[in-house]
């Protein structure tokens, strides 16, 4: 990267193609998405080295929840152990943190426990911040959003007084959107916070995305003028 002022805060990316990926191997679709929860902490490490602040992952959305049941359980079990276990060590010894944007109440128990105990675990973290969206959709959190302050017989006369009662308010939005697998849609991905984000979709299938891409992306990004309606 050359331009150190617009070097990106913030990335979102969109963990596509895990399914793909696995399939054109001959292998499993269960084992794609092991390789895909592998390449976090890849990613994690990058994002450390570049000094991001922020690092969103879409890695369940809430149609997701209308796959198979084997599915669906797998990737449970497989978030339990990757984001709320090996990554907390990876990510902690960076002084980073993680945090997780999305509704709870369709998540099991004892996940939703690890997840806060993850939370709490690594909270005082002052490094690269990574913010999983589990069974999250933009349209939802809105909703969840409105609701809040209706309920709480509030008024709402700015978009700042709105975006305090989003999930994760404390969070700055994403300089950066990437998808991978080729797919050209941001799927309900951040869509309150994405108004002004610099959209970027490749073809490479998320377990096999590589750091040179990465940098590739943030090269072209701060290549490109952000004017922001002016």
């Amino acid at each position: 990267m050359t331009n150190q002022e617009t070097k990106p805060l913030s990335v979102g990316i969109i963990l596509d193609g895990n399914r793909r990926w696995a399939t054109e191997r001959g292998l499993p679709t269960l084992e794609g998405h092991r390789k895909g929860a592998e390449k976090v902490k890849e990613l994690m490490e990058w994002a450390h080295e570049l000094a991001l602040s922020t690092v969103y992952v879409y890695a369940f959305s809430t149609e997701n929840w209308n796959r198979s049941p084997e599915e669906v359980a797998y990737l449970m079990d497989l978030f339990g152990e990757a984001f709320t276990g090996d990554l907390v060590e990876e990510v902690g010894k960076r002084n980073g943190r993680i945090v997780f944007i999305g509704d709870r109440s369709r998540l099991s128990a004892e996940l939703v426990q690890k997840m806060e105990e993850t939370e709490r675990e690594t909270g005082s973290g002052t490094g690269t911040t990574l913010a999983v969206c589990m069974s999250y959709g933009g349209r939802g959190e809105i909703l969840h959003a409105a609701n809040t302050l209706i309920k709480a017989g509030k008024e709402v006369q700015t978009e700042e007084e709105f975006a305090r009662a989003l999930w994760r308010s404390d969070l700055p939005d994403p300089d950066i959107l990437i998808r991978t697998s080729g797919e050209k849609r941001l799927s309900g991905f951040l869509t309150w916070q994405s108004v002004y984000s610099e959209l970027f979709f490749t073809d490479t299938m998320w377990p096999a995305f590589s750091k040179e891409e990465f940098l590739s992306i943030l090269a072209e990004y701060n290549n490109r003028e952000r004017r922001r309606g002016k």
